[in-house]
């Protein structure tokens, strides 16, 4: 429990009455004051009064006390009035009756935050699940998407900060520091929202990290799930879409789950495999036998959806260039990329290319 949370309430208290304001811990040291010179000083004796009164107001060397809602046996805080007279035991009970809100609001979002933190790290059981989600009131079946904001280059802890400011609606948005580069947004949505309205938080979040800390982030947009349960699932399909994000779309900042395509499936087949797919299409000569200006002609001519003419105008060069080059690419591997499943196989080939490269295997 943060003592910055009772000392915020304690100092809107003192704008209402003249007595002084406090409480105590379960040690007995003040944890916060309307008399800022007296937090950290220790009550002796306090804590037995209070214990031995749980329920009721304790009058004890000149002060009034009450004890906090807490879950066990023994009180974990205790609030005190200056004065053992009435008007003190007024101030105390309804000083009591604050404390307690937000002492329980903090706790439960605490708790709450803590719970999804242990659901996307899989750290929860299944059936706990259910039971911890009905202990916190929390909203089992609601639209959520998990977002992971990575930090590339300097670090700054300060992104949580502005991510929180961003989606300040602790009851249904959570902002969840995972490590020292990685958080998390567990954003509640309404039914139907599309790719282009996740893209555009991401973008925003993007935008503001960039403004305020002069960080650049990357952003993994995992798929919108109906219960509390999947965020897991949704969680690990964001970091998924930036680790292949970095194979397949070095250029994007933002990349969604959703819109992987085949680089998803190629990201998760064995590298043996991917060895063999490559030895097996590229059987007249391997696929580093074309020079950087034929692979640039090649990636143009997928750019432009196998169109020559347009790809020819694109390259400034003229459309028999560029189909002297087509047909010099299909003496070289075997591929006449005109044609359509050829084209197929030749773009999957240099994506399981950048595939292995990425995991440091050459061919």
């Amino acid at each position: 429990m943060s003592s910055r949370v009772f000392q915020g309430v304690v100092l809107q208290l003192k704008e209402s009455t003249s007595r002084t304001i406090g409480v105590i811990d379960a040690n007995g040291a003040v944890v916060a004051c309307t008399e800022l010179s007296r937090i950290g000083e220790v009550m002796p004796g306090a804590v037995e009064a209070v214990f031995a009164e749980r329920t009721g107001i304790v009058r004890q060397d000149g002060c009034t006390l009450k004890a906090l809602n807490g879950l066990g046996a023994q009180f974990d805080y205790a609030v005190f009035v200056s004065g053992e007279d009435e008007a003190a035991a007024t101030v105390c009970s309804l000083s009591a009756v604050a404390l307690n809100g937000a002492k329980n609001y903090f706790e439960e979002k605490h708790d709450k935050a803590a719970f999804v933190k242990s659901i996307l790290t899989d750290n929860i059981l299944l059936g706990d699940i259910y039971l911890r989600a009905k202990e916190l009131h929390f909203v089992s079946e609601a639209s959520r998407v998990v977002l992971v904001v990575r930090q590339e280059g300097n670090v700054d802890v300060s992104v949580v900060d502005v991510v929180q400011g961003l989606y300040p609606d602790r009851q249904n948005d959570y902002v969840i520091s995972i490590n020292e580069t990685d958080l998390a947004l567990v954003k509640q949505v309404s039914e139907g929202s599309s790719g282009k309205d996740l893209y555009k938080a991401a973008k925003a979040i993007e935008e503001a990290v960039s403004a305020e800390l002069k960080i650049k982030v990357v952003i993994g947009i995992g798929t919108v799930v109906n219960h509390v349960r999947d965020l897991a699932r949704s969680y690990q399909e964001a970091q998924m879409a930036i680790e292949v994000g970095k194979v397949f779309e070095t250029e994007r900042s933002v990349i969604n789950y959703e819109n992987l395509g085949i680089g998803r499936l190629i990201y998760q087949l064995p590298t043996t495999l991917c060895e063999m797919f490559l030895q097996e299409v590229f059987k007249k000569n391997p696929i580093d036998s074309l020079d950087q200006e034929t692979l640039y002609t090649i990636n143009k001519f997928f750019e432009n959806n196998l169109n020559v003419s347009e790809t020819a105008r694109k390259l400034f060069v003229h459309r028999n260039t560029l189909v002297y080059r087509l047909e010099k690419i299909k003496k070289l591997t075997g591929l006449d990329l005109r044609e359509f499943d050829d084209a197929i196989t030749f773009k999957v080939a240099l994506m399981v290319k950048k595939y292995l490269t990425s995991r440091g295997i050459d061919l």
